[in-house]
């Protein structure tokens, strides 16, 4: 692992975290036609544009996947992919939890990525067989073993083209509440650094995309953890140029808790 990368990333996010500071309570959201669900600012843009322009001075033959922008083909084995501001709702109505992703794809594994949580000033960054790292403290998952004990995220999104399916959701995270301590949601990449840092036991969404995915996955794998699609199969992102359009889902936690929850989830 070049730890150019590792540098790279953390930088770049200081500066788009600043970026997002400086506009943070200031801007408002426009929908996205294609998607009620989400939400577009002009920071959105701004951050994107900044880390792009960042990555083709630095590594010009490597391909992008930007949330906003789309793809970027260099017929690279290496791919970056961006999420500008995960979180984009919370952002645009002055909400503090949202966050800032970039994550490095080679082939089609994750190799290194980092997470910002601008409003706390924290960093989260993650190489390869190197560890997870929240500024200079290694971060692990929790070593909680019972679902009960535990906090868990998940994010729903609404289909208004297909009530049925957001209604079956609802009875599978029914199953799960009745089976951990609390739920919680923030509907962003804070969630994933909470199970990274041990504070949460697990974070689960079903309607995604690669940008929400390859950065917390790294993280919360060299914290210790399990980062799983939704039914407990190995994520997918080969030729991950093609697949800026799917939908991803996850379900990530410590080894113990993802066992715990795949159960629950296959039985409902």
């Amino acid at each position: 692992m070049n730890l150019s990368y590792k540098y790279f990333i953390n930088e770049v996010l200081k500066k788009s975290s600043e970026i997002a500071l400086s506009d943070f309570g200031k801007v408002s959201g426009t929908v996205k036609k294609d998607d009620p669900n989400q939400v577009l600012t002009k920071t959105d843009l701004e951050i994107g544009k900044y880390i792009i322009g960042k990555i083709k001075l630095l590594y010009p033959k490597h391909n992008i996947i930007d949330e906003e922008v789309g793809v970027i083909n260099k017929n690279s084995e290496f791919t970056w992919v961006i999420d500008p501001i995960d979180g984009t709702s919370n952002f645009a109505v002055g909400n503090p939890l949202f966050g800032i992703m970039i994550g490095l794809l080679k082939d089609n594994i994750p190799i290194a990525g980092g997470i910002s949580i601008p409003y706390f000033n924290d960093f989260y960054i993650a190489e390869k067989n190197k560890g997870a790292y929240n500024g200079k403290n290694k971060i692990h998952v929790t070593s909680e073993s019972n679902l009960l004990s535990s906090l868990i995220a998940y994010a729903v999104d609404g289909h208004q083209e297909n009530p049925e399916l957001t209604k079956k959701e609802c009875e599978t995270l029914a199953g799960l509440i009745l089976n951990i301590r609390n739920l919680r949601a923030t509907g962003c990449c804070f969630d994933a650094v909470m199970v990274a840092n041990g504070k949460f036991g697990g974070y689960l969404n079903q309607t995604s995309k690669i940008w929400d995915n390859v950065t917390q996955q790294i993280i919360i794998e060299e914290a210790g953890g399990i980062y799983s699609d939704f039914f407990g199969k190995s994520m997918d992102y080969t030729n991950p140029l093609s697949k800026a359009n799917l939908n991803f889902t996850f379900c990530a936690a410590s080894s113990k808790l993802h066992k715990q929850l795949q159960v629950i989830i296959h039985k409902n």
